[in-house]
C-alpha cells in the first residue's frame, strides 16, 4: 500500500473517531437530557399528590366547621369557589410544557390554600370548634398536607432547575434545542411565604 493511500485511509479514520465521538457526546447529552426531564416529571407528580391530598381534606374540614361557625357563609362560600376552581383544572403532564397553563394551576393552588388559611382563622371566634377532636384531626392533617406541599414544591423547584440548568448551557443547548427540550417554569414563592403559616389554635 502507497504511502499516499496510508495518509488517506489515517485520514478517513479520523474522521469517523470524530463522527463517533460527535454522535457519543450527543447520545449521551440526549440520556442526561432525559434523565433530567423524567426527574422534574416524578417531582411533579409529587406535588400534584400533596395537592390532592389537601384538595380531599377540604369537605370534611368545611362540614366541620360549619357545624360550629353557621353565620360564616361569606368564608365557607369562597372556600367552594377556590375548591371548584382548582377542580375545574385539567391537569396533564403538558401542563410543564405550557408556563400559562402552569401559571394557572399555582394560582387556582394559592387561592385555595389562602381561602382556607380564612377557614382556619374562623375557628379562634368558636371555642367549642377549638375543642372538638374531629376538627383537631383534620386541622393537624391540613397542617401536614401542607408542610409536604412545601417539601414538594422546594423538591419540583431543584428538580427543574437542574433541568433547565442543562438545556440552557452551552453545548447541551445544542442539543436540547434540536430534541425538543426546552425551560420549565418554577413555582414562585406565596406571597406572604416567609411567615410561617400558623395553623395551630
Amino acid at each position: 500500500m502507497s504511502r499516499g493511500a496510508i495518509i488517506a485511509l489515517s485520514i478517513v479514520g479520523v474522521f469517523i473517531l470524530i463522527i463517533l465521538g460527535v454522535v457519543g457526546w450527543g447520545v449521551g447529552t440526549y440520556n442526561k437530557l432525559v434523565s433530567f426531564d423524567q426527574n422534574v416529571k416524578q417531582n411533579w407528580g409529587e406535588v400534584e399528590t400533596q395537592y390532592q391530598r389537601r384538595y380531599d381534606l377540604i369537605p370534611n374540614l368545611v362540614a366541620t366547621v360549619k357545624g360550629y361557625a353557621k353565620h360564616e357563609a361569606d368564608v365557607f362560600e369562597k372556600v367552594a369557589e377556590a375548591r371548584s376552581s382548582v377542580g375545574q383544572l385539567t391537569i396533564t403532564p403538558q401542563v410543564l410544557d405550557n408556563p400559562q397553563a402552569f401559571r394557572r394551576f399555582e394560582a387556582a393552588q394559592n387561592s385555595l390554600g389562602g381561602a382556607l388559611s380564612r377557614l382556619l382563622a374562623v375557628s379562634e371566634a368558636y371555642p367549642d370548634l377549638k375543642a372538638n377532636q374531629n376538627f383537631l384531626a383534620l386541622q393537624s392533617q391540613l397542617e401536614g398536607t401542607e408542610n409536604r406541599i412545601a417539601v414538594a414544591r422546594r423538591r419540583f423547584n431543584i428538580a427543574v432547575q437542574g433541568f433547565n440548568t442543562m438545556v440552557l448551557k452551552f453545548p447541551s443547548a445544542m442539543i436540547a434545542a434540536m430534541t425538543g427540550f426546552h425551560q420549565r417554569p418554577y413555582f414562585e414563592a406565596v406571597q406572604g411565604a416567609s411567615v410561617a403559616p400558623k395553623v395551630q389554635f
